[in-house]
Formats: structure tokens, C-alpha cells, sequence
């Protein structure tokens, strides 16, 4: 019997049951993009922000409860989850959310394709991984690709353009994620995917509220239609308590270089349905970035050591 005979079923299907669950995330995070925008014609940026959370961390921190019964962290461990949830749910989402708002699905999505690229780049810095020159070739292109994008928005480019901002803030965005990715590590090994998501997601949802209380004060409520609350409801529950779930176990089962990489799905997904329900075009510019971009992702994964 050889060894794969030996291996249980189970264990062989599970690395396609969490490559399914991967790419349906990337899937669900591409629509994400336009329900997000659309939404945002009736709700402000930072008052959907705080009511998408809340309700994404109460469904987590329910769905904790009922499968581990155990809601609390190691002693010791309280601070670790603090700051996991300023960067990768605080920081992350207010830079997202305002960056979205200020460009179109298109652009936010193809630049938020760089975390590949800013997860080896930060590690780097930490000392937690090597990159070669093989790799700062693939991030080059990567900004040189960022850089096509923002050049082919159709508007003058500085940085009081509206759309070079939200631009510069969904990179800035992409970085913090690639951060949060690189801080889960430690904890994953540790806890379930599950229980840090929903720690971490609640570690960072208060910080999200407060400083959207001026937003949820001045918001009119009347003027949320259906579509609006259904947005809302979309984001919150499979574009947030999910899809952080599945990030977090696809770092935890696979690691946080082949869980990037199906980042590079949502992009596609956000472009198409950008086109078909906002009418955002797709110009020779965007295309180009986009090639330069997942070029340079190739070299960079392909040049860590």
C-alpha cells in the first residue's frame, strides 16, 4: 500500500475543501466591491463601517460560543488580539472604506491585489522572511502597475485629487491587511481560525463605532432604501464574518502566501461586476497595471525564500 493509500480520505479532500472555500471568498470579496459602492450612495462611509462590524462581530463572537464555548484568550495573550484588531479591523477598514469611496470598484480592487506583495515586504522588515532579486523585481512592477492605474484614471493626478486619494489610501489599506496577516500567524498556531477572527474582530469593532458616532448622529435613516439594508446585510455577514473566518483558516491550514495568492481572484471578479452594474469602465491603462501587477506578484512569490 503506498503512502497516499494510507492517508485518510479526509485529509486528502481537505485542501480542496479549503482551496473551494478560498476561492469563494475571493468571489464573494470581487462582488463586495460594488454592493459596497452602491451602498454607499445611502450610507456613509464610516456609519456602514460600525454597523457592518457590529453585526459581523456579534455573528463571529455567537458562532465561538456555540461551537468551542470559550470566548476568552489565554492571560497574556489579551494585548496580542488588541492589536490585531486596531490594525487589521480598525486601521484596515477605515482607510478601506473612505479609499472606496473617494475611487471606483476597478482601482480599489486591483491595488488591494498587492497584499501579496506587502506580506513578504513586511516580513522583511521584521525579520520573519527573505526576498530576493527576483522578488524586488515583482515588487517594482507592482507599484509601476499601481502607478498605470492612478496615471489612467482620467483625471490630473496630485494629492488633492479625489481619486488619487482614495487610490493612496487603499494601498495604504492593502499594507495594514498584509500586517494583520503577517500578526495572526503566531496566534493561529495556537487558537482556532475561528476564535481569532472573532477576538480580533471584536478588539476592533468598538474602535470602528466610536469614531464613527458624528457619522451614525448625522446618517438619515429614512433615506436607506431595501437595497440599501440588504448591502448592508451582504457586506456584513459573508463579506466580513465569513470571508475573515476562511482568510484565517486558509493562513492557519495553508499559509499566508497561498492564501494571498487567491486574492488575485477578487480583482477580476470587481472589474467584471463594476462593468456590469456601475458602468465603470475598463481602460488600456487599468489593463496594463493589472498585467504589471500580477506579473509582479508571480516574481515575488516565486522569489521569497
Amino acid at each position: 500500500m503506498s503512502a497516499v493509500e494510507n492517508i485518510p480520505q479526509s485529509s486528502q479532500r481537505a485542501p480542496i475543501a479549503i482551496d473551494l472555500a478560498l476561492g469563494g471568498m475571493a468571489f464573494i470579496w470581487g462582488v463586495n466591491f460594488a454592493v459596497v459602492k452602491t451602498t454607499l450612495s445611502e450610507l456613509s462611509p464610516l456609519t456602514f463601517n460600525a454597523l457592518r462590524f457590529s453585526i459581523a462581530s456579534l455573528l463571529v463572537l455567537a458562532a465561538l460560543w456555540l461551537i468551542e464555548r470559550d470566548v476568552r484568550p489565554t492571560p497574556g495573550d489579551g494585548w496580542r488580539f488588541l492589536v490585531l484588531g486596531l490594525i487589521g479591523n480598525a486601521g484596515y477598514q477605515y482607510l478601506f472604506i473612505n479609499g472606496l469611496n473617494h475611487t471606483t470598484s476597478g482601482n480599489g480592487s486591483l491595488i488591494l491585489a498587492t497584499i501579496p506583495i506587502f506580506v513578504p515586504l513586511i516580513g522583511t522588515l521584521l525579520r520573519v522572511e527573505r526576498i530576493g532579486a527576483r522578488a524586488w523585481v515583482g515588487v517594482s512592477l507592482s507599484f509601476a502597475g499601481i502607478a498605470l492605474i492612478v496615471l489612467g484614471s482620467g483625471e490630473e493626478v496630485g494629492l488633492g485629487n479625489e481619486m488619487t486619494v482614495g487610490n493612496l489610501m487603499i494601498l495604504a489599506s492593502a499594507s495594514l491587511w498584509a500586517s494583520y496577516t503577517i500578526l495572526a500567524r503566531p496566534l493561529l498556531a495556537r487558537y482556532s481560525p475561528l476564535k481569532v477572527t472573532a477576538l480580533g474582530m471584536s478588539a476592533g469593532t468598538p474602535f470602528i463605532v466610536l469614531y464613527a458616532i458624528p457619522a451614525l448622529r448625522a446618517q438619515n435613516w429614512r433615506a436607506v432604501s431595501w437595497q440599501g439594508w440588504g448591502g448592508l446585510a451582504f457586506s456584513a455577514v459573508l463579506g466580513i464574518a465569513l470571508a475573515y473566518v476562511v482568510w484565517n483558516l486558509g493562513v492557519s491550514r495553508v499559509g499566508g502566501a497561498r492564501t494571498a495568492v487567491y486574492n488575485n481572484l477578487t480583482p477580476v471578479v470587481a472589474a467584471l461586476t463594476g462593468w456590469l452594474f456601475l458602468k465603470e469602465t475598463i481602460t488600456l491603462w487599468v489593463i496594463g497595471g493589472a498585467a504589471l501587477i500580477f506579473s509582479g506578484i508571480y516574481l515575488t512569490r516565486t522569489g521569497q525564500r
